[in-house]
């Protein structure tokens, strides 16, 4: 497991995780495939992370979870230097994306996603 420390991220380095909820996570519908600027990034199960570089600018991010249908989302994001931490979850009817800028709630429970 990675170690990661909030005051090490930012200047590029961004912690990207899925803050699937309780119930996404119990009918296994948290699954995140996610893309940025059309290039695959990967899939980040529940409580899984990646850390990536990316230089300053706008960046379009679009994320799809499979439920009764594909649910799919776009979201326009500015990164600069003082971009850390991503948060993308699956919702009832979309994805939502927010910076926070914060580890979540019990990050030790987290995991690398690893390349499957």
């Amino acid at each position: 497991m990675r170690k990661v420390e909030l005051d090490k991220l930012g200047d590029g380095t961004i912690l990207i995780y899925n803050g699937a909820d309780i119930l996404h996570k119990l009918d296994n519908t948290a699954r995140l495939n996610i893309w940025i600027d059309n290039i695959p990034l990967g899939q980040i199960r529940p409580s899984e992370f990646v850390i990536i570089n990316l230089k300053d600018g706008k960046y379009q991010f679009k994320a799809l979870h499979i439920d009764l249908v594909n649910m799919r989302s776009t979201h326009d994001v500015e990164i600069d230097k003082n971009t850390k931490i991503i948060k993308i979850k699956p919702t009832i009817t979309s994805n939502k994306l927010t910076v926070t800028n914060e580890l979540p709630k019990r990050f030790e429970k987290f995991k690398y996603a690893e390349k499957r």
